[in-house]
């Protein structure tokens, strides 16, 4: 997939925390979907359901930006993707206020997982300063 994955990546903090929150996000959505996987009266489903496989997705997406990152060459490349993962975090956050919308008993469990976002936030934010 890549050409040349650096062999440093697993000792990053940044990569370690990207992971934590894969899983974590994963786990959260299966609280969610028995709670929001049924018909409503009138027959349609409930659109929040979609939130789930969001941060599951946006999540698993993060760990390839890192390694992109950390795989280029030139600064400004590296900026460019370190940029990318600001936007997912963004997307995350933005699909926990709407996951905290739901009448789901996951929801008790989102702000776990915004935590684990912000301290997210701080250690990109420290990577992006080496890059």
């Amino acid at each position: 997939m890549y050409s040349s994955i650096p062999s440093h990546l697993p000792n990053l903090p940044v990569y370690q925390k990207a992971l934590e929150i894969l899983f974590l996000s994963r786990r959260i959505s299966l609280y969610f979907i028995p709670d929001l996987n049924y018909l409503k009266q009138d027959g349609k489903e409930d659109n929040s359901i979609y939130f789930t496989g969001d941060i599951i997705q946006q999540s698993k997406s993060l760990v390839p930006e890192i390694i992109k990152a950390e795989s280029e060459v030139f600064s400004e490349n590296r900026h460019k993707h370190a940029h990318s993962l600001e936007h997912l975090i963004n997307l995350l956050m933005k699909n926990c206020s709407r996951l905290e919308r739901t009448h789901s008993n996951g929801k008790d469990f989102i702000p776990v997982l915004r935590k684990e976002l912000n301290l997210f936030k701080q250690i990109q934010h420290a990577w992006t300063l080496t890059l």
